[in-house]
């Protein structure tokens, strides 16, 4: 089979976006399928034995991972030339705009995937008047498509709510051999400053108004024997960390492959604030380390967390509860290692081969009325 992907982010950015697209590339590579990537300037290359076509942009004001990709000339050309069998168009935002009209017209099947709730990232910024016309827009790209895939029931039904149409589940894989709990490092708790008989609290993302890190200086302020270890960057955290001073609070800045997952491995409890995720895969990542989650009941978390059972639930944006359930789940050590290893049990269930797999089943729905060149096993 011959896939074209058409993104506007990808490496060097780290997101979750990314993290799809590569597991993805990789998968697609593995099973033998032609892949060619569109992705903003300055990516590499190729990856995964994908070739990868640089379109150019800016990046997105509000979501610097993101680039502002207006149309550009040679995208019809390419994809004529590369004669794919279908076309993902990869959380669209700009240029996303232009590819269902050109693909309606070289006769092609098109499937899109929602990664992102632009409309809701809005009113974090001062902006958000512009809510309903960013959903607007991206119902209009998105209802131009023959699927639209979505990472969570919660998204699912907001979207349906919203006027989105033809929707399907598609989550997202964790990889379990990478994340593992034998990575727990004592050295590694050290260089970050725990001491003798604290407790870490992790939280690893974007370092931004939109996923709500301005709880936690609150949340953990009082809280006996904690340490916060935050682990990413972004535009808020100068103001994160002046909030946190003299708070037992660590910043790392990113970090990725090994240092990552001894990271989650390292910690006690990992915290997820955010209530505008679609998804959420640093919650996977974390249930994966075995590390009991405390996220606020909105978004893809709903998906991932069992209350009580694998961790937490709080009121979205009430920063005592979420001190409750934090304080909750430090309180006994044999409770939070049990709600680590139901976590992590959860997370075996989430390999990345078994999600693509749901995948080519979707691709394979798009291209029931087309001839295939090779539709391979999956």
């Amino acid at each position: 089979m011959r896939i074209a992907l058409i993104c506007e982010t990808f490496l060097p950015d780290v997101n979750g976006v990314t993290t799809t697209l590569c597991r993805l590339l990789e998968y697609l590579q593995y099973q033998g399928h032609d892949v060619l990537l569109f992705a903003p300037h300055g990516a590499p290359s190729s990856y995964a034995g994908a070739e990868i076509v640089p379109l150019n942009g800016m990046p997105l004001p509000l979501y610097p991972e993101v680039k502002l990709t207006p149309p550009q000339p040679g995208l019809t050309a390419r994809l004529q030339r590369f004669q794919p069998d279908l076309v993902h168009l990869v959380g669209p935002v700009v240029l996303g705009a232009i590819v269902p009209g050109i693909v309606r017209r070289l006769g092609l099947p098109l499937i899109a995937s929602y990664h992102t709730d632009f409309g809701a990232y809005s009113q974090h910024y001062g902006f958000g008047f512009l809510k309903h016309g960013v959903n607007a827009w991206l119902r209009w790209i998105h209802n131009r498509c023959r699927i639209n895939l979505c990472p969570s029931r919660f998204t699912m039904n907001v979207l349906r709510a919203a006027g989105f149409r033809r929707l399907r589940i598609w989550g997202r894989g964790v990889d379990i051999e990478r994340f593992h709990p034998r990575y727990r490092s004592e050295t590694w708790r050290a260089a970050v400053g725990v001491q003798p008989g604290e407790r870490v609290v992790l939280y690893v993302g974007r370092v931004a108004a939109e996923k709500r890190v301005d709880l936690l200086p609150e949340a953990i302020r009082g809280l006996p024997n904690t340490r916060l270890v935050i682990v990413g960057d972004g535009p808020f955290r100068s103001e994160l960390q002046r909030r946190c001073a003299g708070l037992p609070v660590h910043f790392t800045g990113y970090l990725k492959g090994d240092d990552l997952a001894t990271a989650y491995a390292s910690a006690d409890v990992f915290v997820f604030p955010s209530d505008t995720d679609t998804f959420g895969q640093v919650v996977q990542e974390a249930m994966a380390s075995a590390l009991p989650v405390v996220a606020a009941r909105a978004g893809g978390a709903l998906d991932l967390i069992h209350h009580g059972q694998n961790g937490y639930l709080f009121t979205p944006g009430v920063v005592s509860d979420l001190r409750s359930r934090l304080r909750e789940v430090l309180a006994r050590d044999e409770r939070r290692l049990a709600q680590g290893t139901v976590g992590r049990t959860i997370a075996e269930q989430r390999s990345w081969p078994r999600v693509m797999q749901e995948l080519m089943g979707y691709y394979a729905q798009v291209l029931r009325p087309r001839r295939v060149r090779s539709l391979r096993p999956s």
